[in-house]
């Protein structure tokens, strides 16, 4: 090898890391701004974009929703340093997208080939800028992923340069001069180096070490220190820089696996089975009298003590807007450590944001205000121009939902915009976010006894009809659901959303007020039950 082979990987290496990893960014990165995404992360954590992402990693997988567009790919494109870099599992126990939240990573973090296969499988692209693509993901699997040697001889070279520029110039006529120059650079071994560390396809590697470990953590630490030269020497590995990359890599990786192998010793039991429709899955444990809280609001006597919102935060604590009072009350499920928040206006609805963060509405005020529920201060007020008056208010996505005319607002609570809008063909009055789906009814004065959702997946609306018009609904540890009707009666819905059975329980069937907010983390249902002003604590059996 001498120092004009190592000088052609040089000026080849370049064009793939100088010219075309750019140019695929901002090609994704238009296409995912035309979509109304702010930033990668808002993108990868689309329901559609994880579906299709989840399914080139994982095989035999189907997921709880839109099961029909599920596909089992024959090879999985996407190896686990990649998905883990995109994607962190949540506390659901079935395998399923749903399960995984976006990483917060942007568009350098991505190589070529993981820029090149969400190109070609997320993105809007013309059949030529597809082939386009695919040949330079192919071009460099060729010449550089598995290139040990960072060398390129003169008779490969007058081969591959010719196709590499045509790719480069169809994608973007405006690069010859570039190519010029990159073509005429001398040699920087240095740099040469660099380049060959970016280049090869060090996770194909990782995960061939991995498999030549056991899953224990002190035997992989054991196998780092004595095993890991020796396996890097026999792929024909030697450079001193690439072998300290792969090992700085290697270290995260096993600390990953590490913690993972915690998180998992710490869940309890299996995959959750699902729920036979209708069947007994809740116990009434404990109830509390709210009637001294309300009795101060004016309004209390005259409507019945009608607490119209209630949250259960992941600590257990419940949130409650308070009718007519100006503020939200904080407590145990139990009643104790009272507390409260004074809001200036009407609190209409209220949602959990995080675990100590609620997003709330206000009546006849077109605005979302953000509460901290441990320091009782006022985050942020979010003006919303084109909300509705009254409107209710959920999240999905890590991103807020409000009630407009005829649609479903999204607002991003970082910068305070509408990030999308989803026509509806009628005015919701309750929504409720759940996975890629966001559920919402009329209004249930207009007797309409269709559950209507829009689903990411398939990015469509679907539609159930129930013995009695919805009006408030929750989802369950399985994703089915929990519909309380205007009949008082309580529907239990398949996750499909194709069936629904009506709910015996005791303490359960006559539901005074519809808004009964189930946590999976605490396992438990809340209902507001006689005279709506006694909180019914449900477990779980």
């Amino acid at each position: 090898m001498d120092s004009g082979d190592k000088r052609r990987y040089l000026v080849v290496g370049s064009v793939i890391l100088e010219i075309v990893s750019p140019l695929l960014r901002k090609r994704l990165e238009d296409n995912y701004k035309s979509k109304g995404f702010g930033c990668l992360q808002d993108f990868t954590n689309s329901l559609p974009v994880k579906h299709i992402l989840f399914h080139l990693r994982h095989k035999n997988s189907t997921c709880c929703v839109n099961k029909t567009n599920c596909v089992n790919q024959q090879s999985l494109p996407l190896n686990y340093s990649q998905w883990n870099l995109i994607y962190t599992a949540g506390s659901k126990k079935h395998n399923c997208h749903c399960k995984y939240t976006a990483n917060p990573i942007s568009l350098n973090d991505l190589d070529l080939t993981l820029l090149t296969l969400i190109l070609l499988s997320c993105c809007n692209l013309s059949s030529n800028e597809g082939t386009l693509i695919s040949h330079l993901r192919e071009f460099k699997n060729n010449y550089l992923s598995h290139n040990t040697h960072g060398a390129i001889s003169e008779t490969e070279y007058n081969t591959l340069w010719t196709d590499l520029t045509t790719y480069v110039l169809k994608l973007d006529p405006s690069k010859q001069n570039d190519l010029v120059i990159i073509q005429n650079r001398p040699l920087d071994s240095s740099l040469c180096e660099k380049y060959v560390t970016c280049l090869l396809d060090v996770h194909v590697i990782l995960e061939k070490i991995e498999t030549k470990m056991d899953a224990t953590a002190a035997e992989i630490w054991t196998k780092i220190g004595n095993s890991t030269a020796e396996l890097l020497a026999t792929m024909g590995i030697n450079t001193v820089m690439l072998m300290a990359k792969i090992e700085e890599m290697l270290h995260h990786r096993i600390c990953q696996r590490c913690k993972r192998n915690i998180n998992d010793q710490d869940k309890p039991g299996g995959p959750i089975q699902p729920y036979k429709l209708g069947q007994s899955i809740f116990t009434l444990h404990h109830q509390t009298d709210l009637t001294s809280v309300l009795a101060h609001d004016w309004l209390f006597s005259l409507i019945g003590g009608f607490v119209p919102d209630i949250v259960m935060m992941d600590d257990g604590r419940l949130v409650i807007r308070l009718p007519h009072q100006n503020r939200i009350l904080i407590c145990n499920t139990d009643g104790s450590k009272l507390d409260c928040i004074h809001v200036q206006g009407q609190p209409l609805y209220v949602t959990a944001f995080n675990n100590s963060t609620v997003a709330v509405t206000l009546d006849w005020k077109e605005c979302i205000e953000m509460y901290d529920i441990n320091s009782k201060l006022k985050l942020k007020s979010i003006p919303v121009p084109e909300m509705r008056c009254v409107s209710d208010i959920t999240t999905i996505n890590n991103k807020l939902v409000v009630c407009g005319d005829n649609c479903l607002q999204i607002i991003d609570d970082q910068t305070g915009e509408v990030v999308q809008t989803i026509q509806t063909d009628r005015h919701p009055f309750r929504v409720h976010g759940s996975g890629d789906r966001i559920f919402y009814f009329d209004h249930p004065i207009n007797n309409n006894k269709t559950m209507y959702w829009y689903s990411y997946t398939d990015e469509r609306h679907h539609t159930l009809t129930l013995p009695s018009p919805p009006r408030g609904i929750t989802t369950l540890q399985d994703e089915s659901l929990y519909v309380g009707c205007k009949d008082e009666s309580v529907q239990h819905v398949s996750a499909d959303g194709k069936q629904y059975k009506t709910v015996t329980t005791k303490g359960m069937k006559e539901l005074k007020c519809p808004w009964m907010p189930y946590n999976s983390k605490q396992r438990k249902l809340v209902i507001l039950g006689d005279q709506m002003k006694i909180i019914k604590v449900f477990h779980e059996n």
